[in-house]
């Protein structure tokens, strides 16, 4: 079964997690992708979490397996004549340059999209950053913590009431998701430069992206520019938009407004005389007295379980959501059922689960093509590949301008 991108080759440059993981998902949908790492290699290797377990996968990095699967390594010294020229004469063949370089480094190196249109007149130059690469604050650098959450006002909307802490969100979210907005980009551009036989520059960045993932907000503050309101559990519109725990510590969430669903969950969790009580006949009412609904509610939630109480709420079709830990979602057979956590079959330490791309194709394959590989796994071979010579590549090797690991 053919891949949506068998026939595209990138050629990355990049370290971290967010331009990486655009690569990731590209190598997922077929595309070959080349990634050049300093001698050192990208800083992120060996910085992940170790897994608790034992045998051939202990000690083995999943993080930057996730970001870099499907790959192939080349170690180049950039910061050499030689280096920097050996990647210009490989997106002569290229179909899309990804990086996350600044754009002094981009030029220092050749590698702006001015001058590699003359290396290639139909490459897609791809770049992401922190804050854009206009502005007054052009080319700063970030991570997804400073730029996604913190700049954009993520963070601050996302707190308990208006005196709760600033929450830390996991490692990496807002860097995948600017990854999947650098993969659309790119995939336009490509079906652009294929319309038109022209090359195009494509962007985005961490603040960006984060501005949209907040859309529904900014749609109306950035019209009255008045501060969001941070809602407390006490000081929600609805009690049946609301978050609760449940008796065995484990906790609920709803999205059920509406009159129906009020009266429903009132019958569910013994609090009939809440339907006759004139303070919570109206939705205003309800608002008015929300800190004693809530209070109400946690007690009458602590006599089930949250699995006992998401069967009753199912059977009555009230609309809600378990609070998962990560590891739940792990063994959720929904999940399974949409091969979010595929299977990947490492050549030396056996099978492994990675993390699906969230994208389906039914008539095309689209998945993890392999594991991350070693540091300069594939240098001598990619550069065989693009017409250098043995005497060329032994040249590179031993000037100090390229690792051959394979």
């Amino acid at each position: 079964m053919a891949a949506p991108l068998d026939d595209v080759t990138v050629i990355e440059i990049d370290s971290w997690m967010a331009a990486p993981s655009a690569g990731a998902i590209l190598a997922d949908l077929g595309a070959t992708v080349i990634k050049i790492e300093p001698l050192t290699g990208d800083p992120m290797r060996e910085m992940g979490r170790p897994a608790k377990v034992d045998g051939p996968l202990k000690g083995y990095d999943f993080q930057f397996d996730v970001d870099n699967r499907g790959k192939r390594s080349m170690a180049v010294a950039l910061d050499t004549a030689e280096g920097a020229a050996l990647v210009r004469r490989l997106c002569r063949g290229a179909d899309v340059f990804l990086c996350n370089l600044l754009a002094p480094r981009q030029q220092r190196f050749g590698l702006d999209p001015a001058t590699l249109f003359r290396e290639n007149a139909k490459l897609v130059h791809a770049t992401l950053t922190g804050y854009g690469t206009t502005g007054p604050e052009a080319w700063r650098p970030g991570y997804d913590v400073t730029a996604f959450f913190g700049r954009s006002g993520l963070y601050d909307a996302m707190r308990e009431g208006d005196d709760g802490d600033v929450p830390m969100a996991r490692p990496a979210q807002g860097d995948h998701t600017t990854g999947l907005a650098l993969v659309g980009a790119v995939l336009a551009a490509l079906r652009m430069a294929e319309r038109t036989g022209e090359g195009q520059v494509v962007e985005t960045s961490l603040f960006e992206t984060a501005i949209w993932t907040q859309a529904s907000d900014y749609a109306v503050t950035a019209v009255d520019h008045a501060p969001v309101r941070r809602r407390a559990r006490n000081q929600m519109i609805t009690p049946t938009a609301n978050r609760y725990p449940c008796g065995d510590g484990k906790w609920i969430v709803f999205n059920a407004p509406g009159e129906g669903p009020w009266r429903t969950l009132c019958e569910l969790v013994g609090r009939r005389e809440w339907l006759t009580d004139e303070r919570f006949a109206t939705v205003k009412g309800r608002f008015d007295h929300m800190a004693e609904i809530v209070a109400g509610l946690d007690e009458s939630f602590a006599a089930h379980s949250r699995d006992e109480w998401g069967a009753i709420f199912d059977e009555h079709g009230i609309i809600w959501g378990p609070v998962l830990g990560l590891h739940e979602v792990a063994g959720d057979v929904q999940a399974d059922a949409l091969g979010l956590f595929p299977t990947i079959e490492h050549p030396e330490r056996g099978p492994y689960r990675s993390v699906g791309v969230p994208m389906r194709f039914h008539t095309a394959e689209v998945g993890p093509k392999g594991p991350a590989p070693r540091l300069g796994a594939d240098t001598g071979a990619v550069l065989a590949g693009h017409g250098f010579t043995a005497e060329e590549i032994a040249a590179l090797a031993a000037q100090g301008v390229i690792v051959d690991n394979g």
